[in-house]
Protein backbone atom coordinates (compact mmCIF):
# COMPACT_ATOMS: atom_id res chain seq x y z
CA UNK A 1 0.00 0.00 0.00
CA UNK A 2 1.20 3.54 -0.45
CA UNK A 3 -0.08 6.32 1.87
CA UNK A 4 -0.36 9.80 0.20
CA UNK A 5 -0.80 11.79 3.56
CA UNK A 6 2.72 13.94 2.99
CA UNK A 7 3.39 17.12 0.91
CA UNK A 8 7.05 16.27 2.60
CA UNK A 9 8.83 13.43 3.78
CA UNK A 10 11.97 14.48 6.35
CA UNK A 11 14.13 12.02 7.04
CA UNK A 12 16.07 12.20 10.04
CA UNK A 13 15.11 14.09 13.94
CA UNK A 14 18.08 15.75 14.37
CA UNK A 15 18.30 19.43 14.85
CA UNK A 16 17.94 19.94 11.33
CA UNK A 17 15.22 17.67 10.90
CA UNK A 18 13.42 18.94 14.22
CA UNK A 19 13.91 22.72 12.95
CA UNK A 20 12.49 22.02 9.06
CA UNK A 21 9.10 19.99 10.92
CA UNK A 22 9.03 22.89 12.73
CA UNK A 23 8.64 25.66 10.04
CA UNK A 24 6.45 23.07 8.05
CA UNK A 25 4.34 22.78 10.86
CA UNK A 26 3.65 26.30 12.01
CA UNK A 27 3.09 26.64 7.79
CA UNK A 28 -0.02 24.20 7.67
CA UNK A 29 2.46 21.68 5.26
CA UNK A 30 2.01 18.14 5.34
CA UNK A 31 4.81 16.36 6.39
CA UNK A 32 6.20 13.16 7.97
CA UNK A 33 9.64 13.09 10.02
CA UNK A 34 11.30 9.74 10.63
CA UNK A 35 14.24 8.21 12.02
CA UNK A 36 15.41 4.92 12.30
CA UNK A 37 17.11 5.27 15.83
CA UNK A 38 14.24 3.82 18.50
CA UNK A 39 14.05 6.69 20.41
CA UNK A 40 15.76 10.58 20.98
CA UNK A 41 19.48 11.28 21.24
CA UNK A 42 20.86 11.82 24.48
CA UNK A 43 24.60 13.42 24.27
CA UNK A 44 25.55 16.76 23.85
CA UNK A 45 27.41 16.41 20.88
CA UNK A 46 27.10 20.25 19.81
CA UNK A 47 26.99 22.17 23.02
CA UNK A 48 26.68 25.88 21.40
CA UNK A 49 23.83 28.11 19.80
CA UNK A 50 25.31 30.67 17.56
CA UNK A 51 23.79 34.01 17.54
CA UNK A 52 21.76 33.12 14.01
CA UNK A 53 20.50 29.91 15.50
CA UNK A 54 19.13 31.70 18.19
CA UNK A 55 17.48 34.34 16.19
CA UNK A 56 16.13 30.97 14.49
CA UNK A 57 14.97 29.95 18.18
CA UNK A 58 13.56 33.42 18.60
CA UNK A 59 11.17 33.38 15.18
CA UNK A 60 9.80 29.78 16.60
CA UNK A 61 9.08 31.42 19.80
CA UNK A 62 11.32 28.83 21.80
CA UNK A 63 13.80 31.50 22.88
CA UNK A 64 12.84 31.87 26.34
CA UNK A 65 13.43 28.13 26.35
CA UNK A 66 16.46 28.18 25.00
CA UNK A 67 17.80 30.45 26.77
CA UNK A 68 16.58 29.56 30.30
CA UNK A 69 18.74 25.93 29.96
CA UNK A 70 21.83 27.41 28.66
CA UNK A 71 24.64 30.11 29.40
CA UNK A 72 26.75 32.99 28.14
CA UNK A 73 30.09 34.33 28.67
CA UNK A 74 31.33 30.76 30.36
CA UNK A 75 35.22 31.97 30.65
CA UNK A 76 38.27 29.23 29.00
CA UNK A 77 40.79 28.71 31.74
CA UNK A 78 43.64 27.14 31.14
CA UNK A 79 46.12 24.92 33.14
CA UNK A 80 49.61 22.83 32.88
CA UNK A 81 48.82 19.94 34.72
CA UNK A 82 47.39 21.10 38.26
CA UNK A 83 48.76 24.23 38.28
CA UNK A 84 45.93 27.20 36.46
CA UNK A 85 47.66 29.28 33.56
CA UNK A 86 44.71 31.79 33.14
CA UNK A 87 40.81 32.62 32.75
CA UNK A 88 39.39 34.52 29.44
CA UNK A 89 36.14 35.10 28.55
CA UNK A 90 36.56 34.79 24.84
CA UNK A 91 33.37 37.12 23.64
CA UNK A 92 34.29 39.19 26.81
CA UNK A 93 32.75 42.95 25.48
CA UNK A 94 29.69 41.53 23.36
CA UNK A 95 26.29 42.49 24.24
CA UNK A 96 22.92 42.44 22.98
CA UNK A 97 22.37 45.65 20.52
CA UNK A 98 18.98 46.41 18.97
CA UNK A 99 21.03 45.27 15.65
CA UNK A 100 22.47 41.97 17.02
CA UNK A 101 19.84 40.71 19.57
CA UNK A 102 22.20 37.92 20.07
CA UNK A 103 25.62 38.89 20.57
CA UNK A 104 27.86 35.57 21.77
CA UNK A 105 27.14 32.02 21.80
CA UNK A 106 24.69 30.40 24.25
CA UNK A 107 26.66 27.45 25.81
CA UNK A 108 23.66 24.40 25.98
CA UNK A 109 23.70 20.77 25.21
CA UNK A 110 22.46 19.53 21.77
CA UNK A 111 19.53 17.16 22.97
CA UNK A 112 18.36 20.18 25.05
CA UNK A 113 18.32 22.33 21.62
CA UNK A 114 16.79 18.99 20.07
CA UNK A 115 14.01 18.52 23.29
CA UNK A 116 12.91 22.02 22.68
CA UNK A 117 12.05 21.68 19.24
CA UNK A 118 10.79 18.53 19.91
CA UNK A 119 7.92 19.91 22.07
CA UNK A 120 7.44 22.83 19.70
CA UNK A 121 6.74 20.02 17.17
CA UNK A 122 4.36 18.82 19.93
CA UNK A 123 2.28 21.34 19.92
CA UNK A 124 1.87 21.88 16.77
CA UNK A 125 0.50 18.24 16.46
CA UNK A 126 3.47 16.76 15.36
CA UNK A 127 5.53 14.10 16.47
CA UNK A 128 8.99 12.05 15.36
CA UNK A 129 8.22 8.57 14.41
CA UNK A 130 11.10 6.96 15.73
CA UNK A 131 12.05 3.04 14.64
CA UNK A 132 11.58 4.11 11.03
CA UNK A 133 13.97 3.44 8.88
CA UNK A 134 14.05 4.70 5.00
CA UNK A 135 15.63 1.76 2.67
CA UNK A 136 14.31 2.56 -0.86
CA UNK A 137 13.37 5.94 -2.51
CA UNK A 138 12.68 6.44 -6.28
CA UNK A 139 11.37 9.93 -7.91
CA UNK A 140 9.85 11.21 -11.09
CA UNK A 141 9.31 14.78 -12.17
CA UNK A 142 6.23 15.23 -9.89
CA UNK A 143 7.05 13.02 -6.65
CA UNK A 144 9.26 10.67 -4.60
CA UNK A 145 8.11 7.41 -3.41
CA UNK A 146 9.85 6.16 -0.44
CA UNK A 147 9.93 2.91 1.52
CA UNK A 148 9.96 3.04 4.91
CA UNK A 149 10.91 -0.06 7.11
CA UNK A 150 9.32 -0.73 11.20
CA UNK A 151 7.98 -2.89 13.36
CA UNK A 152 4.09 -2.64 11.71
CA UNK A 153 6.24 -3.75 8.81
CA UNK A 154 7.02 -2.09 5.27
CA UNK A 155 5.07 0.81 3.75
CA UNK A 156 5.38 3.08 0.50
CA UNK A 157 5.53 6.80 0.80
CA UNK A 158 4.57 9.13 -1.98
CA UNK A 159 5.10 12.84 -1.36
CA UNK A 160 5.95 15.76 -3.24
CA UNK A 161 9.59 16.43 -1.79
CA UNK A 162 11.48 14.63 0.58
CA UNK A 163 14.66 16.25 2.97
CA UNK A 164 17.18 14.02 3.72
CA UNK A 165 18.65 14.99 7.10
CA UNK A 166 19.70 11.67 8.11
CA UNK A 167 23.56 12.59 8.91
CA UNK A 168 27.12 12.06 7.83
CA UNK A 169 26.18 8.69 6.89
CA UNK A 170 23.08 9.60 4.44
CA UNK A 171 21.47 6.91 3.49
CA UNK A 172 19.50 9.39 0.90
CA UNK A 173 23.05 10.86 -0.34
CA UNK A 174 24.62 7.21 -0.81
CA UNK A 175 21.29 6.23 -2.44
CA UNK A 176 21.65 9.28 -5.15
CA UNK A 177 25.19 8.56 -5.36
CA UNK A 178 26.24 12.48 -4.41
CA UNK A 179 29.85 13.13 -4.07
CA UNK A 180 30.78 13.96 -0.56
CA UNK A 181 33.84 15.92 -1.27
CA UNK A 182 36.88 16.03 1.33
CA UNK A 183 38.91 14.02 3.41
CA UNK A 184 39.03 11.80 6.43
CA UNK A 185 41.67 12.46 8.95
CA UNK A 186 43.15 9.03 9.53
CA UNK A 187 45.31 10.04 12.23
CA UNK A 188 42.84 12.54 13.93
CA UNK A 189 40.72 10.76 16.63
CA UNK A 190 38.99 12.72 19.56
CA UNK A 191 37.28 11.38 22.27
CA UNK A 192 33.88 12.84 23.56
CA UNK A 193 31.41 12.42 26.25
CA UNK A 194 29.02 13.32 28.92
CA UNK A 195 30.31 12.63 32.31
CA UNK A 196 29.34 13.72 35.75
CA UNK A 197 32.38 14.33 38.14
CA UNK A 198 33.33 15.26 41.40
CA UNK A 199 36.22 17.58 42.15
CA UNK A 200 35.84 20.52 39.74
CA UNK A 201 33.53 23.70 39.98
CA UNK A 202 31.22 24.64 36.95
CA UNK A 203 32.43 28.36 36.97
CA UNK A 204 34.88 27.52 33.86
CA UNK A 205 35.39 25.64 31.09
CA UNK A 206 38.83 24.04 31.68
CA UNK A 207 41.17 23.42 29.33
CA UNK A 208 44.51 21.38 29.47
CA UNK A 209 46.36 21.73 26.21
CA UNK A 210 50.12 21.27 27.02
CA UNK A 211 50.02 17.24 27.57
CA UNK A 212 52.22 15.37 24.96
CA UNK A 213 49.49 12.88 24.27
CA UNK A 214 47.05 15.68 23.26
CA UNK A 215 44.39 17.96 25.03
CA UNK A 216 41.70 17.39 26.98
CA UNK A 217 38.82 20.00 27.96
CA UNK A 218 35.58 19.48 30.49
CA UNK A 219 33.21 22.19 30.17
CA UNK A 220 30.06 22.08 32.38
CA UNK A 221 27.18 21.95 30.40
CA UNK A 222 24.30 24.00 31.40
CA UNK A 223 20.69 22.88 33.18
CA UNK A 224 21.88 19.52 33.75
CA UNK A 225 24.50 18.17 36.34
CA UNK A 226 26.89 16.91 33.43
CA UNK A 227 30.23 17.86 32.00
CA UNK A 228 31.13 17.49 28.35
CA UNK A 229 34.56 15.70 27.97
CA UNK A 230 37.23 16.28 24.76
CA UNK A 231 40.12 14.70 24.60
CA UNK A 232 43.02 14.22 21.79
CA UNK A 233 43.97 10.69 21.41
CA UNK A 234 47.27 10.22 20.77
CA UNK A 235 48.23 8.83 16.83
CA UNK A 236 47.35 5.24 16.31
CA UNK A 237 45.19 4.86 19.48
CA UNK A 238 41.87 4.02 19.50
CA UNK A 239 40.14 1.88 21.84
CA UNK A 240 36.43 2.04 22.59
CA UNK A 241 35.78 4.86 24.56
CA UNK A 242 34.63 4.09 28.31
CA UNK A 243 34.76 5.69 31.55
CA UNK A 244 38.20 3.46 32.85
CA UNK A 245 39.51 5.39 29.81
CA UNK A 246 38.21 8.55 30.68
CA UNK A 247 39.56 8.72 34.22
CA UNK A 248 42.93 7.65 33.29
CA UNK A 249 43.24 10.29 30.86
CA UNK A 250 42.19 13.17 33.55
CA UNK A 251 44.22 11.80 35.94
CA UNK A 252 47.52 11.64 33.23
CA UNK A 253 46.64 15.01 31.97
CA UNK A 254 45.55 17.17 34.81
CA UNK A 255 48.50 16.44 36.49
CA UNK A 256 47.31 15.16 39.16
CA UNK A 257 44.23 16.64 40.61
CA UNK A 258 41.59 15.33 42.19
CA UNK A 259 38.56 14.58 39.72
CA UNK A 260 36.84 11.83 39.84
CA UNK A 261 34.53 10.98 37.07
CA UNK A 262 31.11 8.81 38.43
CA UNK A 263 29.07 8.48 35.11
CA UNK A 264 29.16 8.49 31.71
CA UNK A 265 25.53 8.86 30.51
CA UNK A 266 26.95 8.95 26.52
CA UNK A 267 30.36 7.90 25.35
CA UNK A 268 31.92 8.75 21.73
CA UNK A 269 34.56 8.21 19.71
CA UNK A 270 35.02 10.81 16.78
CA UNK A 271 36.80 10.63 13.44
CA UNK A 272 37.62 14.05 11.95
CA UNK A 273 35.58 14.06 8.56
CA UNK A 274 35.70 17.36 6.43
CA UNK A 275 33.31 16.80 4.14
CA UNK A 276 30.76 18.74 1.73
CA UNK A 277 27.90 17.38 -0.71
CA UNK A 278 28.39 18.01 -4.42
CA UNK A 279 24.90 19.02 -4.53
CA UNK A 280 21.52 20.17 -2.57
CA UNK A 281 19.35 19.26 -4.78
CA UNK A 282 18.74 16.28 -6.70
CA UNK A 283 15.37 16.88 -7.90
CA UNK A 284 12.72 16.69 -5.90
CA UNK A 285 15.03 15.34 -2.61
CA UNK A 286 16.98 18.07 -0.77
CA UNK A 287 19.86 17.12 1.28
CA UNK A 288 20.74 19.12 4.74
CA UNK A 289 22.84 19.36 7.89
CA UNK A 290 25.14 16.48 7.92
CA UNK A 291 23.94 14.66 5.26
CA UNK A 292 25.54 18.06 3.23
CA UNK A 293 28.18 18.99 5.56
CA UNK A 294 29.87 17.33 8.06
CA UNK A 295 32.15 19.19 9.91
CA UNK A 296 35.43 19.46 12.39
CA UNK A 297 34.09 20.06 16.01
CA UNK A 298 35.78 23.53 16.79
CA UNK A 299 34.28 26.53 16.55
CA UNK A 300 30.50 25.14 16.92
CA UNK A 301 29.53 24.84 13.66
CA UNK A 302 28.07 21.78 12.57
CA UNK A 303 24.58 22.05 14.21
CA UNK A 304 24.59 25.76 13.45
CA UNK A 305 24.81 25.40 9.77
CA UNK A 306 22.48 22.22 9.79
CA UNK A 307 19.40 24.59 11.60
CA UNK A 308 19.53 27.00 8.95
CA UNK A 309 20.30 24.90 6.32
CA UNK A 310 16.27 23.83 7.55
CA UNK A 311 15.15 27.47 8.05
CA UNK A 312 16.18 28.59 4.59
CA UNK A 313 14.70 25.58 2.84
CA UNK A 314 11.16 25.82 5.13
CA UNK A 315 9.53 28.56 3.90
CA UNK A 316 10.59 27.65 0.02
CA UNK A 317 8.91 24.48 0.59
CA UNK A 318 5.79 25.98 1.86
CA UNK A 319 5.77 28.80 -1.12
CA UNK A 320 6.32 25.97 -4.44
CA UNK A 321 3.49 24.06 -2.48
CA UNK A 322 1.50 26.79 -2.78
CA UNK A 323 2.18 27.66 -6.35
CA UNK A 324 5.39 29.58 -6.46
CA UNK A 325 7.20 28.57 -9.08
CA UNK A 326 9.46 25.54 -8.62
CA UNK A 327 12.61 27.43 -9.34
CA UNK A 328 12.39 29.00 -6.29
CA UNK A 329 14.12 25.22 -4.45
CA UNK A 330 16.55 25.91 -6.55
CA UNK A 331 18.05 29.15 -4.70
CA UNK A 332 18.68 27.05 -1.68
CA UNK A 333 21.61 25.47 -3.02
CA UNK A 334 22.60 28.67 -4.37
CA UNK A 335 22.33 29.99 -0.68
CA UNK A 336 23.64 27.19 1.53
CA UNK A 337 26.54 25.74 -0.24
CA UNK A 338 28.57 28.29 -0.24
CA UNK A 339 27.99 28.85 3.41
CA UNK A 340 28.88 25.37 4.09
CA UNK A 341 32.13 25.70 2.32
CA UNK A 342 32.91 29.10 4.41
CA UNK A 343 32.27 27.08 7.88
CA UNK A 344 34.07 24.32 6.99
CA UNK A 345 37.59 26.18 6.03
CA UNK A 346 36.61 27.91 9.04
CA UNK A 347 36.15 24.99 11.65
CA UNK A 348 39.00 23.30 10.14
CA UNK A 349 41.56 26.23 10.91
CA UNK A 350 40.00 26.15 13.75
CA UNK A 351 40.67 22.91 14.74
CA UNK A 352 44.08 23.08 13.68
CA UNK A 353 44.67 26.09 15.71
CA UNK A 354 43.48 24.17 18.39
CA UNK A 355 45.64 21.13 18.28
CA UNK A 356 48.73 23.53 17.15
CA UNK A 357 48.04 25.15 20.94
CA UNK A 358 47.23 28.40 18.97
CA UNK A 359 46.41 31.30 21.20
CA UNK A 360 44.16 32.32 17.76
CA UNK A 361 42.17 29.28 18.51
CA UNK A 362 40.26 30.71 21.21
CA UNK A 363 39.13 34.23 19.61
CA UNK A 364 35.86 34.25 18.15
CA UNK A 365 34.61 37.05 15.87
CA UNK A 366 31.87 37.54 13.24
CA UNK A 367 32.88 35.69 10.93
CA UNK A 368 33.35 32.31 13.59
CA UNK A 369 29.71 33.85 15.29
CA UNK A 370 27.89 33.18 11.76
CA UNK A 371 26.70 37.28 12.14
CA UNK A 372 28.30 37.37 8.59
CA UNK A 373 26.37 35.20 6.36
CA UNK A 374 24.09 37.15 4.31
CA UNK A 375 22.53 36.48 0.96
CA UNK A 376 21.88 40.06 -0.44
CA UNK A 377 23.43 39.47 -3.42
CA UNK A 378 22.42 36.13 -4.28
CA UNK A 379 19.43 35.76 -7.31
CA UNK A 380 16.19 35.93 -5.00
CA UNK A 381 17.91 39.53 -4.13
CA UNK A 382 19.89 41.00 -6.73
CA UNK A 383 20.06 44.91 -7.48
CA UNK A 384 18.92 46.02 -10.56
CA UNK A 385 21.91 46.70 -12.53
CA UNK A 386 24.21 44.89 -11.15
CA UNK A 387 24.53 41.14 -12.42
CA UNK A 388 26.28 38.41 -9.98
CA UNK A 389 27.16 35.41 -9.78
CA UNK A 390 25.40 32.84 -7.69
CA UNK A 391 27.49 32.68 -4.92
CA UNK A 392 27.91 35.91 -4.48
CA UNK A 393 27.14 37.73 -0.61
CA UNK A 394 27.64 41.01 0.76
CA UNK A 395 27.44 42.18 4.38
CA UNK A 396 25.31 45.21 5.31
CA UNK A 397 28.22 47.53 5.71
CA UNK A 398 28.99 46.70 2.12
CA UNK A 399 31.56 44.27 2.17
CA UNK A 400 31.58 40.87 0.97
CA UNK A 401 30.32 38.54 3.16
CA UNK A 402 29.62 34.76 4.06
CA UNK A 403 28.08 33.35 0.56
CA UNK A 404 30.43 36.16 -1.18
CA UNK A 405 32.79 34.22 -3.69
CA UNK A 406 35.71 36.15 -2.89
CA UNK A 407 35.21 34.93 0.94
CA UNK A 408 34.67 31.27 0.02
CA UNK A 409 37.16 31.23 -1.99
CA UNK A 410 39.09 32.63 1.19
CA UNK A 411 37.96 29.88 3.73
CA UNK A 412 38.89 27.29 1.42
CA UNK A 413 42.93 27.66 1.60
CA UNK A 414 42.70 25.99 4.71
CA UNK A 415 40.40 23.45 3.37
CA UNK A 416 41.07 19.79 1.71
CA UNK A 417 42.53 20.09 -1.57
CA UNK A 418 39.13 18.20 -2.99
CA UNK A 419 36.93 21.12 -2.54
CA UNK A 420 38.81 23.39 -4.94
CA UNK A 421 37.77 20.78 -7.46
CA UNK A 422 34.33 20.14 -5.93
CA UNK A 423 33.90 24.46 -5.90
CA UNK A 424 35.29 23.96 -10.03
CA UNK A 425 33.03 21.55 -10.78
CA UNK A 426 30.02 23.78 -9.12
CA UNK A 427 30.85 26.14 -11.39
CA UNK A 428 31.46 24.79 -14.23
CA UNK A 429 28.05 22.94 -13.99
CA UNK A 430 26.74 26.55 -13.63
CA UNK A 431 28.44 28.00 -16.54
CA UNK A 432 26.83 24.76 -18.76
CA UNK A 433 23.22 26.09 -17.27
CA UNK A 434 23.94 29.21 -19.09
CA UNK A 435 24.16 30.89 -16.09
CA UNK A 436 26.23 34.16 -16.97
CA UNK A 437 29.02 35.16 -14.34
CA UNK A 438 29.00 38.71 -12.84
CA UNK A 439 30.96 40.83 -10.24
CA UNK A 440 30.60 41.57 -6.71
CA UNK A 441 31.40 45.15 -6.07
CA UNK A 442 32.36 46.67 -2.65
CA UNK A 443 30.44 50.02 -1.89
Amino acid sequence: MTNTDAQVLIVGSGPTGLALACDLARRGVQFRIVDKARTYFIGSKGKGLQPRSLEVMDDFGIAGQILANGKFHIPFRGYDGSKVLGEKDIHEGRYPTPNVPYASPLITPQWRVEEALRELLERHGGRVEFGTELTGIEQDEGSVTATLRSDDGEERVCCRYLAAADGGRSFVRKALQVPFEGETWKDERMYVGDVRLRGLDREAWHSWPNHPDGWLALCPLPSTDTFQLQAQAPPGFEPEPSLELFQQWVNERTGGMDIKLTDAPWLSLYRVNVRMAARYRIGRIFLAGDAAHVHSPAGGQGMNTGIQDAYNLGWKLQRVLTGAPDALLDTYEEERLPVAANVLGLSTKLYRQITADDEGAIRRDAVTLQLGITYREMSLSARRGCPVEPFFGRSRSGCAGIGCRRQTDSALRSFPRATFHFIAVIRQRQRSMGERPGWCEAS
